[in-house]
């Protein structure tokens, strides 16, 4: 009993011991200072209006949850407060192609929004900011298709300025007020 004890000792004393401690720390400081920055952040909320008076309220979309570290999903909501569609995406299949999906109320998906390029998304992850200038855009396709119904670009030019194309959507399937809250997800929530 008097060794146990005596080995405890001398690992207090000793720096392997203080090395462990010090390692516990920093994570428990990381750990904090991650729970405070969610704490304090605020959740994703715009608010689409008609005009400028903003006196008629066209639709909200909502971030359902603070804390979302491998997936994001935000509530398209109608002026009543109707949930009009879901926007969800997932970080994790992200790696490659960034994809955006539309999803019903019930859950069902019903269009994908996914960069354009395969080649062109590889070359932004692997070259990052030093090429900037390499435009992210998407294109909307029906869920389990290949079939495009729209297109949201990003324009070369001094401030951002991007183009929403539905000409592709002749019979108007795609609501084009979500169309509107996918095209800011695809701006904001890719943080360009």
């Amino acid at each position: 009993m008097g060794v146990g004890f005596g080995i405890l000792s001398d690992m207090a004393k000793g720096t392997a011991f203080e090395g462990v401690l010090a390692a516990l720390a920093v994570i428990g400081a990381i750990v904090a200072l991650i729970a405070v920055g969610v704490g304090l952040s605020a959740k994703r909320h715009v608010t689409f209006y008609r005009d400028e008076t903003k006196r008629d309220k066209l639709l909200d979309v909502l971030q359902d949850r603070k804390w979302q570290p491998i997936t994001a999903t935000y509530t398209v909501r109608d002026r009543s407060g109707r949930t009009m569609a879901l926007l969800w995406k997932n970080y994790l299949y992200n790696v490659v192609r960034k994809r955006w999906y539309v999803k019903a109320p019930d859950g069902t998906t019903r269009y994908v929004a996914k960069e354009d390029s395969v080649i062109l998304s590889l070359l932004r992850r692997l070259l990052g900011p030093l090429f900037g200038l390499l435009r992210t855009n998407f294109i909307i396709v029906r869920n389990g298709s290949e079939d495009v119904v729209g297109e949201f670009n990003r324009k070369f030019t001094l401030l951002d300025r991007y183009v929403l194309d539905l000409k592709a959507d002749r019979a108007r399937e795609l609501d084009r007020r979500v169309a509107l809250a996918l095209g800011v997800m695809l701006d904001t929530g890719e943080r360009r």
